[in-house]
């Protein structure tokens, strides 16, 4: 994809102060929350009523707004979805940033033109997600965050014939899991992120258990907190890479993060922009065009201009961008674990995660050097003034000390602090301690006042133009960078001057006078015949009207075609009716021993996920071996990025009965094979599990874990009951991260090349602050998931799945012996054959001492 534009700007808006923020400091979009679908529901968010007002203020200012309506929808909540698409297209909304599979269906059912984009909880990772958002009718789709800027440049040249825009993350909070994927606020507290409801339970403390001993790792406790990202330092190898948007996380954030970050970026994105000379996408549009230009046998177009030697020049490599200490100090004041370039320069698990807190810091000042019983004594170069909040990092964050500082003192080269009476216990801060300014008040007052404005601080060019002869009326033509178009006429004609003519300078001046409205003068044209004169106050007039009809074009919504007599029941499948077949269990297994006890229990469906993919021909030998009959389907890893088809080839290699599909680029790896869809492909509804079972051929879907049982009923009523896998008992997968936490706390190493593959050689798990111990695996991508240390069972509503249809029970195992494994089948074969309740199974699985069990996330909501 090649763009001759600068990257737009998006920033976050929760409120209307964070909106003005973003509008006043240079944003060319915002996105923001409705009160429902959305996944920031924590966050104060607009209602329905506010969409025309806000769009209006928006679109007088020339920015775009985009709402987020990026979670999964579940299947009573169709109706209600509809109505709000409907709005925001009466409303003249820009873009819906969508998460679920069959809302973009329904967005481009209901209309043909209104753009989707697709949210970064699609997960979308390579060149095959992309084509995927594409099939669906995305005009943008936002990357996951752990996209590298190499991964970046392969999908965009992978992706050319499409030329579908990116979008990427450039500013702000990591999650430390895929967007998307993560179910850890599901598993422990029955409150999905895929709902807008994450409990952020990465910014918790965890303890370390390598080979069942608990090992000292220091001040390092929060293990799966990524540092803040920050994209500046790389900005100008983004513009080279051709992505359309850089957007700037926080929609839970104030409006001075919001003023604070926006400006800065809008800042330096113009001066990055300016002074790489980008003017088209460097890269692929170079090439092209050199090409283009040879083909055509055109001088000029063989002559490479300024652009192309840039880039010519720069060829592959990165592109310095140096932050200036202005710019530094106001993004560690908005909101800092730490900044870092995230992914974007590829993985340095020693860097990503510090793990020693969790919470804002701030600026770094120094470490303490002396504590009197008044004062503390340190060193620094940031200016620290009475009134500045600062903090005292002791190594464990609930015992630090901090508060405002009430004196600063110059002593020598250093500075001395006191404080308030009783404001702060010095007895507790001791020499070496670091020390952060996490409050700037007077920072913070200037930010305010950047939005807290009466006429706008962000002005837009416009073209005027003015033609007239003698005895005719002025008219002028003013055109906006979106395309609107005023024309005005004088109410006067124009006169022969007797002396001092209308000049192009004095037009100019008069025409430019716009310090109240949205709009600075542009690009001016003087057709005027010369030797003319028209009275002032008639060119006054004319601006006025310009800037009139300007705003009142701006302020129209835009209009989206909308079929009115469509209807999301256009897009439910027709529900089957109940199958009378016996109900069956589904196991899946992740080593040999498990694979073995399974296949001798007589079952003839066996999932495998495998960390090597090379040992899947062994387990396919194994399962012709001991259960000619059973059909065993392999699961290759739940991220694909660019690079990675060997990976799938290794899988296949296998010569499995079939496939467990988990992303985009297994759907169109196996897409001539027997695939079964994998939770991670969130299906929630009926109009998602019609698409890829109709779209794809799968044989069966499992259903989204973040059902709960009512709302799985639903599922089953709304689709046909014999599509679904029901996943009835499972460790939950909780964070799957590219983040690999044995390569940062076993190793000194910063990726597979180098970390001695630690999780090859040790059983690891993470215990959290209740004591509960959470399995640590990785994968053949070296990703790690986390798993829910207990088991979780729905084994007391299998009844009522079954009269509703669902006859395809799933278990899910992880680390249970041979021994535990026949002992869950058989409690489970003996629930379905009648012989055991829900409860007593329930019951007899939590007695047993080596088998953590709950009800788990079915019963919640």
């Amino acid at each position: 994809m090649t763009t001759g534009h600068c990257p737009e700007l998006l920033a976050p808006a929760g409120t209307w102060d964070c909106a003005k923020a973003a509008v006043e400091n240079g944003a060319d979009a915002i996105y923001f929350g409705l009160d429902r679908f959305n996944a920031r529901m924590r966050s104060q968010n607009f209602t329905e009523a506010d969409l025309p007002e806000l769009m209006a203020f928006l679109h007088s200012r020339g920015v775009k707004g985009y709402v987020t309506f990026n979670t999964l929808i579940f299947p009573q909540e169709l109706a209600a979805a509809e109505r709000y698409l409907r709005t925001m297209m009466a409303a003249g909304v820009d873009a819906a940033i969508v998460q679920d599979v069959g809302m973009c269906r329904l967005i481009r059912h209901l209309s043909a033109d209104f753009p989707i984009h697709g949210s970064t909880q699609m997960t979308v990772t390579s060149a095959a997600g992309v084509e995927f958002a594409h099939s669906l009718g995305a005009q943008l789709v936002v990357l996951a965050r752990e996209c590298s800027l190499k991964d970046i440049e392969k999908i965009q040249q992978q992706t050319k014939d499409i030329a579908l825009p990116l979008e990427v993350f450039v500013h702000g909070a990591l999650c430390v899991a895929y967007s998307g994927q993560c179910l850890t606020s599901e598993a422990l507290g029955g409150r999905s992120a895929n709902r807008g409801e994450c409990a952020q339970a990465c910014r918790m403390t965890y303890d370390m258990k390598v080979d069942g001993e608990l090992i000292d790792l220091g001040d390092k406790q929060y293990l799966l907190s990524p540092q803040d990202l920050s994209g500046l330092p790389v900005l100008p190898d983004l513009i080279k890479s051709g992505v359309s948007c850089l957007k700037i996380e926080g929609r839970l954030k104030a409006p001075e993060y919001v003023a604070n970050v926006t400006r800065v970026y809008r800042q330096a994105l113009d001066r990055a922009w300016q002074e790489n000379g980008t003017n088209s996408a460097i890269k692929s549009g170079t090439n092209s065009a050199m090409k283009s230009g040879t083909k055509n046998g055109t001088n000029s177009a063989t002559t490479p201009t300024p652009t192309e030697k840039l880039a010519l020049k720069l060829g592959n490599r990165p592109i310095s961008y140096e932050p200036t200490a202005d710019e530094r100090y106001n993004l560690e004041m908005a909101f800092s674990r730490g900044l870092y370039t995230g992914w974007f320069r590829g993985i340095n698990n020693q860097e990503l995660v510090h793990a020693r807190f969790a919470k804002k810091r701030g600026v770094y000042l120094g470490d303490v050097e002396r504590v009197t019983k008044h004062q503390v004594e340190l060193k620094t170069t940031i200016p620290v003034k009475a009134g500045d909040g600062i903090v005292f990092d002791s190594g464990h964050p609930d015992t630090d000390q901090g508060g405002r500082i009430y004196g600063v003192e110059q002593r020598g080269r250093n500075i001395c602090l006191s404080f308030g009476k009783h404001s702060m216990n010095l007895r507790r801060v001791q020499p070496g301690q670091k020390v952060w300014k996490t409050s700037d008040p007077e920072l913070e007052k200037t930010l305010r006042q950047s939005y807290r404005v009466e006429q706008p601080a962000v002005q837009q060019p416009i073209d005027i133009e003015v033609h007239g002869v003698a005895g005719e009326p002025v008219v002028a033509i003013a055109t906006d960078p979106q395309g609107h178009i005023a024309q005005a006429a004088s109410e006067k004609v124009l006169e022969t001057a007797r002396n001092k003519p209308l000049t192009t300078e004095k037009l100019q001046q008069q025409l430019a006078r716009l310090g109240n409205t949205p709009f600075k003068l542009g690009q001016f044209t003087n057709q005027l015949a010369d030797g003319l004169i028209v009275p002032v106050s008639e060119l006054n007039r004319l601006r006025r009207q310009l800037v009139e009809q300007l705003l009142e074009q701006r302020q129209q919504p835009k209009v989206w075609a909308m079929a009115v007599e469509r209807s999301h029941r256009d897009l439910l499948p027709d529900p089957a009716e109940t199958p009378s077949n016996p109900a069956t269990l589904v196991p899946l297994v992740r080593n040999g021993d498990q694979l073995r006890t399974v296949l001798q229990c007589g079952l003839t469906t066996v999932y495998c996920e495998l960390e090597n993919p090379v040992h899947y021909r062994a387990a396919v030998a194994l399962t012709r071996e001991l259960n000619p009959r059973a059909k065993l389907y392999v699961a290759p890893p739940r991220i694909t990025k660019p690079g990675e088809q060997y990976i799938l080839k290794q899988v296949r290699q296998s010569n499995a009965d079939g496939y467990l599909v988990r992303n985009y680029d297994h759907l169109q790896f196996f897409a001539d094979q027997p695939c079964i869809g994998d939770f991670s492909l969130n299906v929630a509804n009926p109009i998602t599990a019609a698409y890829f079972k109709t779209e794809f051929g799968l044989e069966k879907l499992t259903a989204s874990y973040d059902l709960n049982v009512a709302q799985l009923m639903d599922l089953l009523t709304s689709a046909p009951a014999n599509w679904f896998d029901i996943t009835i008992h499972q460790h939950m997968p909780m964070f799957h991260m590219e983040h690999c936490v044995f390569c940062a706390f076993l190793s000194e190493g910063t990726d597979f090349t180098n970390c001695g593959r630690p999780c090859e050689n040790h059983d690891v798990v993470l215990r959290d602050r209740t004591g509960t111990d959470h399995v640590l695996q990785a994968d053949a991508g070296c990703r790690n998931t986390l798993y829910n240390g207990v088991a979780q069972t729905g084994a007391e509503f299998i009844p009522r799945l079954m009269d509703q249809g669902a006859r395809r029970f799933r278990i899910d195992f992880l680390n249970e012996s041979p021994t535990q494994v026949q002992q869950i089948l058989t409690c489970y074969q003996q629930l379905l054959n009648g012989d055991m309740t829900g409860h007593q199974l329930w019951r007899t699985l939590k007695l047993s001492s080596q088998l953590g069990v709950t009800r788990g996330t079915l019963e919640r909501h």
